[in-house]
């Protein structure tokens, strides 16, 4: 979305799929916020998973998974966001910008009240590694990885000119949002369907915001052309 060149246009099919994907992956936080709430198949898969894993610990693979996890905290989310933006304001790339506030901050929020909605008590183990205040559905972790690994990536994509560069992108960010899903199961914060809920709650924030940023820059683009015809 640069002002100053081609590759950050958002053509109507782009558009489109970005519409779609929103509908896709709210159906899935949908379906899924369905089976947590009244209890079927999935939440039992969510227990013997959780239980499982929780009896397969081991004091290396926890050390490197509360690193992992913390790639999804607030002060990481916030560092991230922070620079991100500072890079954006000084490049002048505005509607970037507004993408990427809104993307993040209104991620945070939107969890939070998707929290309170539902909530879900955390997972009761019988040998907790610690305990996690606040309620489970979806993992704001996992959603805070999803948003702004998402929109980091979403950035690099459009700076990249090879084929293979874009994939490496979004493949390494993809990486880091399923690392952190994974982790918040073995540290036991959460249950599978809370990080597959928070991922589609992620993916389809990143596609609404983007994609709301990006009428709104065609429409300031048309009213600038309809000045200049005008002139």
């Amino acid at each position: 979305m640069s002002e100053h060149s081609t590759h950050d246009h958002f053509p109507s099919v782009q558009l489109v799929l970005g519409g779609l994907l929103f509908v896709g992956m709210t159906l899935t936080l949908a379906a899924l916020a369905e089976h947590v709430m009244t209890g079927r198949p999935l939440t039992l898969v969510d227990q013997q998973l959780s239980a499982w894993l929780a009896r397969n610990r081991s004091p290396s693979l926890t050390t490197f998974f509360i690193v992992v996890t913390s790639l999804g905290s607030t002060a990481a989310g916030v560092i991230i966001a922070t620079v991100l933006g500072i890079y954006l304001l000084l490049r002048k790339r505005k509607y970037w910008f507004v993408a990427t506030v809104l993307t993040i901050a209104g991620g945070a929020l939107l969890n939070r009240f998707l929290k309170l909605a539902f909530q879900r008590a955390r997972p009761e183990l019988d040998d907790p590694i610690t305990t996690f205040a606040g309620y489970s559905f979806p993992s704001g972790h996992t959603m805070s990885a999803t948003v702004v690994f998402g929109t980091l990536a979403l950035f690099m994509f459009t700076r990249k000119e090879n084929f293979r560069a874009r994939l490496v992108v979004m493949g390494l960010a993809l990486l880091v949002i399923v690392m952190v899903a994974f982790s918040r199961i073995y540290l036991g914060a959460h249950y599978l369907t809370d990080v597959v809920a928070a991922i589609a709650e992620g993916v389809a924030w990143i596609s609404l915001s983007f994609t709301i940023v990006s009428v709104w820059r065609r429409s300031a683009m048309r009213r600038v052309n309809k000045n200049k015809n005008a002139g």
